[in-house]
């Protein structure tokens, strides 16, 4: 090659070069305390790439602080009880059933007498409080009487998902929407006609500035749906899936703990076994199909196999006596298992269920509070609970269905969730969208 042909072919690829330094993707990064930056760059966005040719800068502001009154007789402290029990649940930080965690702002309780004189309650001698619960109880020989009326005067932190948007047209600029404050379970803002969402930016509670963990940028805004042929029921359930095709009569029963009892979920045909039904229905319309429920809240597998008979929850009697055709397990409470306790008490329940010609679908539990999941960050990508690993290797090993609805928790970090906000008490018990992934993932089974 002659040195002008080198020197053209060096300039080509310097051009090259520069071009693909500028077709460099947007970045969306936290540039101060409360403020995200969307870098120049390129956006991806489904209907095509829009050119961002400046950086965006967006203010975000910081979780909203609420002060708030509430007038209550206070129970006596128990200060052995878990958090949420010690006392009188402050109203501003009551989820259903707990308290949300973290969100009383520390020191801002006062408690004081009703009445003209206004008495200035002394903690630590007439009254006690847990400020990551929110719980409040008055103490033995202090100045609260039992029957009297305390008068609560605190601030609460609230949780924000705010939206990174665009409009889905050339030359749209980043904005920042704002979602509504709220406890735990808070949901980003509706995007309005042609726009797209980046991210969702998690303002907690308590929180002094942005942290990786408050952004998450949307990498797939759906879970991807799986079909199989022959659906795996074919295989795993042939004796159910014989009925359902041939308009047979199929009995269901949904066994499980507080999650199946319905947790926070008042709308019977919100909860998940009900949405499951519903759901099989539309695809089987001939078949017969009944369902029946025993939820046991608090407990778990090792409970039922230990009540006596004559118990609403006795195993012999409620579970295998109910005679079902099809039983679809989802027990969370057994989450401290460790995959050999997987296997052997596991076992132990499909020896049984075969005794009396009953197929076995289980479910993969839910998240919960990270701190229960065993992790310090509550962005979660991966399950790392032992007992999940467990049900997986059991499932595989022995040929029983698994509806894997840990799959989906994990993938809502790829659609801009902090699955924290699926919680509905806070902990441990999933909102109806949590409810709906566990039906979706059932039905996974029969497409």
């Amino acid at each position: 090659m002659k040195s002008g042909g080198l020197l053209l072919a060096l300039a080509l690829v310097c051009s090259g070069a520069v071009n693909g330094a500028q077709e460099q993707e947007s970045a969306i990064v936290i540039s101060g305390d409360w403020e995200i930056t969307v870098t120049a760059g390129t956006l991806r966005l489904p209907d095509g790439d829009i050119r961002l040719p400046d950086a965006v800068a967006l203010k975000v502001a910081p979780p909203p602080v609420l002060r708030l009154s509430d007038t209550e007789k206070l129970p006596l402290w128990k200060p052995d009880a878990p958090g949420w029990t010690k006392g009188l649940r402050l109203k501003g930080v009551r989820t259903f059933e707990t308290s949300a965690p973290d969100h009383l702002v520390p020191g801002s309780l006062t408690v004081r007498s009703t009445g003209s004189g206004h008495t200035v309650y002394r903690r630590g001698m007439d009254y006690e409080v847990d400020e990551q619960w929110g719980t409040v109880g008055r103490l033995e020989g202090g100045a609260i009487r039992e029957d009297s009326e305390v008068r609560l005067d605190y601030s609460v932190w609230l949780d924000r998902l705010d939206s990174i948007v665009v409009l889905s047209r050339a030359g749209g600029q980043p904005f920042l929407r704002p979602g509504e404050p709220g406890v735990v379970t808070v949901r980003p803002p509706d995007p309005g006609p042609g726009e797209v969402v980046l991210a969702n930016i998690w303002v907690r509670a308590g929180q002094t500035r942005l942290t990786d963990e408050s952004v998450f940028r949307i990498i797939e805004p759906a879970y991807p749906e799986k079909k199989h042929w022959p659906p795996p029921a074919q295989r795993l359930l042939p004796k159910t899936w014989e009925k359902l095709n041939t308009g047979g009569s199929l009995k269901i029963l949904a066994w499980g703990d507080s999650v199946t009892a319905g947790g926070e979920v008042p709308e019977e045909h919100l909860r998940w076994q009900n949405r499951f039904l519903g759901l099989l229905k539309q695809q089987f319309p001939r078949a017969d199909i009944r369902l029946e429920t025993l939820a046991w809240g608090g407990r778990n597998t090792e409970s039922f196999l230990n009540e006596p008979p004559g118990s609403p929850y006795n195993f012999e009697e409620k579970v295998l006596g109910a005679r079902p055709d099809l039983i679809i397990s989802e027990f969370v409470n057994d989450a401290n298992l460790t995959p050999d306790q997987v296997e052997e008490r596991y076992s132990y329940l499909l020896r049984r269920f075969r005794e009396i010609g009953a197929e076995w679908v289980i479910l993969t539990p839910h998240f919960v509070w990270h701190r229960w999941m065993g992790v310090a960050s509550p962005r979660v990508e991966k399950d790392p609970r032992p007992y999940v690993a467990g049900l997986r290797r059991f499932a595989e090993k022995n040929g029983v269905a698994l509806a894997d609805a840990s799959l989906r928790w994990e993938h809502l970090v790829k659609e801009g969730i902090p699955y924290e906000t699926l919680l509905a008490n806070s902990l441990n018990h999933p909102d109806e969208r949590g409810h709906l992934m566990f039906a979706l993932s059932l039905m996974e089974l029969f497409q």
